[in-house]
């Protein structure tokens, strides 16, 4: 007689596993889907350069070449590069000093020091440049655009290199030092090459930024490429020659994407072996103590307490008038919302191309990740006339509505939530997943209990990253806001444009103290990656 052994099998989760092994575990959206969205996803964000590209063939190549090849062109491209071939260098050098002095050295006053170099990226460059015409009213020029620009943006060499720093194995800077070379030789010939990479994507960043900035430098009337293209806007509204202007400065923007990629190089350093990592030696300053600080406050004061004191001068002249609930109010709510909508809407489109890049690599979701780098480096004035190009042409409807600005708040972010949401991702391991649909758990179900879960805080920074970079975005609001749309930067900007700037001042304090926050994360990620 045959015997039925299916009634004493045990029951619950041991045989659900059971029944289950071998089995991959279903996912729970469709790989299909998602490619289909991250396609859908990159070719919108391309439209900027698609736009470009469009704008360029229309006009016909002899016009092209007319309004290209005049010495207007060629006095802004000698102004961008001289400005981009200055400040890069200087903001390389104090970077990387500032990280050298902080995490290689027995400089009193570390840790303070570590947050108050990072502090200079809380304040816009165009409320830098505010304060420093309050101070020089006679600043312009192209010096006057290599000082602003430098003490803006030199963090954004500091941050990376201080966290590359932080995390390098010491033994290799040890065995160099036995060997009888010295200290500043082994920071040339040892710990400068390992810091390339850093320095190759902060001077990237800063050259970017360099590139796309408009009010910094209108207001001390030094003109870039950024500057004469919204001249042009406003004069001609979206004129053939604007757009040859931008399809210039787009040309220059993947110069130093192709720039940076080449001289990144592909060696890398890295740590492998058992054992825990030494500590690294700590260079005593001695007598260069005191420089070292005087230099460190100079700087610091320059960078962030000049513009810090001149916002607080203004506010104090205007009295407390200036704090009218009725002025400010109306822009701090919107610049809330709009942010707030901005952030929520890229971090949803971010997560199909971070989901494929994680969970199913290759050169397909390579290749669309990188589409929306290349669109996210173009200036947001390009991309504001695109979409003005794009809606007044295609759908008239849209022109000047909310649904644009945001659109275009999308593209110009993407990557500050795609980078977080990958990371996540990476955090989350899909055996995870994978136990909790072996006990019973549908795909979707076990996405939402555990990897959304765990991914949680890292799509939370990112959307953080999102919505105080919107609120100090200035061109492509200017570009596409509805009519009455009123934000913190687009409302500084009309009062300090008409010289009120005790008008302006509350305005400037407002994105101070909003954009405080996200240095201080980018500040903890980058302790984060070192390990520290």
């Amino acid at each position: 007689m045959k015997t039925d052994l299916s009634a004493s099998r045990p029951q619950g989760p041991e045989s659900t596993t059971t029944a289950g092994k071998g089995k991959r575990p279903r996912p729970p959206f469709g790989v299909s889907t998602l490619s289909l969205l991250a396609v859908l996803i990159a070719l919108f964000s391309l439209l900027p350069l698609g736009y470009v590209v469009y704008m360029t063939v229309t006009t016909g190549w002899d016009t092209a070449v007319e309004l290209i090849v005049r010495p207007r062109v060629g006095e802004l491209l000698l102004n961008t590069v001289l400005l981009t071939v200055i400040t890069v260098p200087l903001c390389l050098v104090l970077g990387v000093g500032g990280a050298w002095l902080v995490e290689r050295t027995t400089l009193a006053g570390r840790r303070w020091w570590a947050v108050a170099l990072a502090a200079p990226l809380a304040i816009p460059a165009f409320v830098n440049s505010y304060a420093w015409v309050s101070a020089i009213p006679s600043l312009e020029g192209l010096w006057s655009g290599v000082l602003i620009a430098t003490l803006s943006y030199f963090p954004l060499v500091y941050i990376p290199a201080a966290a590359t720093l932080g995390r390098l194995d010491p033994a290799i800077e040890q065995s160099a030092a036995s060997l009888g070379l010295g200290p500043w030789a082994v920071f040339f010939r040892v710990v400068l090459p390992q810091l390339r990479i850093a320095m190759t994507g902060g001077a990237l960043l800063v050259g970017l930024h360099l590139l796309a900035e408009y009010g910094a430098f209108a207001m001390i009337r030094f003109d870039t490429f950024t500057t004469a293209i919204m001249v042009q806007f406003q004069s001609t509204f979206n004129g053939t020659a604007g757009n040859m202007l931008a399809s210039v400065l787009v040309l220059l923007c993947l110069v130093l994407l192709l720039a940076e990629v080449k001289s990144r190089g592909t060696a890398r350093y890295a740590r492998i072996g058992s054992g825990a990592q030494a500590k690294a030696t700590q260079l005593p300053l001695r007598g260069y103590q005191l420089p070292a600080q005087l230099g460190l406050v100079a700087l610091t004061a320059l960078a962030f307490g000049l513009p810090l004191w001149f916002v607080l001068k203004w506010l104090i002249a205007g009295g407390p008038e200036v704090w009218a609930a009725e002025e400010f109010m109306p822009a701090l709510l919107q610049t809330m919302l709009y942010g707030a909508a901005g952030a929520a809407v890229t971090t949803l489109v971010a997560f199909p191309m971070a989901y494929l890049t994680v969970r199913h690599p290759g050169w397909f979701s390579k290749l669309l990740e990188l589409s929306n780098y290349v669109t996210s480096s173009l200036p947001g004035i390009v991309v504001g006339l695109a979409f003005v190009t794009v809606s007044i042409r295609v759908v008239p409807g849209v022109y000047q509505s909310a649904g644009v600005l945001v659109a275009a708040y999308v593209l110009l972010f993407l990557p500050r939530a795609l980078v977080n949401l990958r990371s996540g991702l990476a955090q989350a391991p899909k055996e995870l997943d994978e136990a909790a649909q072996s006990l019973g758990k549908a795909p979707l179900a076990s996405f939402f209990r555990v990897t959304l879960r765990l991914t949680a805080p890292a799509a939370a920074g990112g959307a953080a990253l999102v919505f105080l970079a919107i609120v100090n975005e200035l061109t492509a609001t200017l570009l596409l806001a509805p009519n009455g749309t009123r934000t913190l930067a687009t409302e500084f900007w009309s009062k300090s444009s008409e010289i009120d700037y005790t008008g302006a001042a509350p305005y400037a304090l407002l994105m101070i103290l909003l954009s405080a926050p996200m240095t201080y994360l980018l500040f903890q990620q980058s302790k984060k990656v070192a390990g520290q």
